[in-house]
């Protein structure tokens, strides 16, 4: 925590976080707000570490490293567990991850850390706690109706999740003994949403991201905002998932040179050439799957919450938290260097 003060300057997000929280000035009394920057440092905690509303209070009250960070005295007030779910509840009905890791972005640029080595395209399932839904309920939320025992029961529509979706996680496991392939595990039933990022190629950070559903195709938010238009080199690696003619038709469009993977032919075997032109491309594409890796282990990124809008704060915290975490890394490597 003590590189984290050091380094990153939070002082950057407090227009953001004012904007987002619209405070009044105190005028008209009532108890005093918290800092938001430091309700923020405790986002951060919290993201780093795992951590419920409920541990993120204690430990903040046990840690003496926690109450440094925060600039926090041992008589200090700190906040509970419901001001802390309070406090990411407005910042999440505001929309305003967008615009914090938009902030945080401009920070690595000021600091030199331009995009100019092309980019890495890629996504990854993140898992939300299973809903156990009828035939019926599971059609009328495929076209976006509510089921109707929901409406009459509203807790239990508060604790339903609208948004996750099921899909097939495709693995690539091994022959049995006997040599056969079991459905089970080639194909993994899969609930809940999927993150979609762009990492530039020399440093690895997140430049851009998008949250959407776990059934949604990779493919198709290539289109919709993920590319980065401010990288100054134009290449563009990714799987075989965004090898598509409307794909490769709007990256020649926009001026991007794609280096994504082609895709071995029907019932037919690999040709040698794309195949040792794939491999040349997996040393480099590689490099995302770093990324999802850093945040499932490190940070154990897990959808607990209900509704696509929490899921993509949830997220875009995993997002801005990576970055802080890999430029304490480039930084203190550029200071031994």
């Amino acid at each position: 925590m003590k590189r984290f003060s050091r380094t990153v300057d939070f002082e950057v997000f407090r227009p953001d976080l004012d904007q987002a929280l619209a405070c009044s000035d105190g005028s008209k009394g009532g108890r005093p707000l918290f800092d938001p920057v430091l309700m923020f440092k405790i986002l951060v905690i919290q993201t780093l570490n795992n951590l419920s509303d409920e541990r993120t209070e204690y430990l903040t009250n046990d840690r003496l490293s926690f109450m440094r960070f925060l600039g926090l005295g041992l008589s200090g007030r700190i906040p509970d567990a419901k001001t802390v779910w309070l406090f990411r509840e407005r910042l999440t009905q505001a929309g305003a991850i967008g615009g914090l890791f938009n902030r945080f972005d401009a920070t690595l640029r000021n600091a030199g850390y331009l995009p100019m080595s092309g980019q890495i395209l890629d996504a990854t399932l993140v898992a939300a706690p299973k809903q156990r839904n009828t035939n019926a309920e599971k059609t009328d939320l495929r076209v976006g109706r509510i089921p109707q025992d929901w409406q009459d029961k509203p807790a239990k529509l508060s604790h339903k999740d609208r948004h996750a979706r099921w899909t097939l996680k495709f693995t690539k496991a091994k022959p049995q003994d006997d040599g056969t392939m079991p459905f089970s595990d080639l194909a993994i039933p899969f609930f809940g949403y999927k993150s979609h990022i762009s990492i530039d190629r020399k440093f690895r950070f997140i430049r851009k991201w998008k949250t959407t559903d776990a059934a949604a195709g990779d493919g198709a938010r290539l289109r919709e905002g993920l590319l980065d238009k401010t990288n100054t080199a134009s290449t563009v690696w990714a799987d075989t998932a965004y090898r598509s003619k409307a794909n490769e038709d709007f990256m020649d469009k926009e001026g991007f040179v794609s280096k994504v993977h082609r895709k071995k032919p029907h019932l037919k075997p690999m040709p040698c050439h794309i195949q040792r032109s794939n491999a040349r491309k997996s040393v480099i594409r590689s490099r995302v799957e770093h990324v999802f890796a850093d945040q499932k282990s490190q940070m154990g990124l897990f959808i607990r919450t209900v509704g696509i809008t929490r899921a993509t704060m949830k997220i875009g915290r995993a997002n801005i938290v990576y970055n802080m975490r890999r430029f304490l890394l480039l930084e203190r490597i550029s200071i031994t260097a």
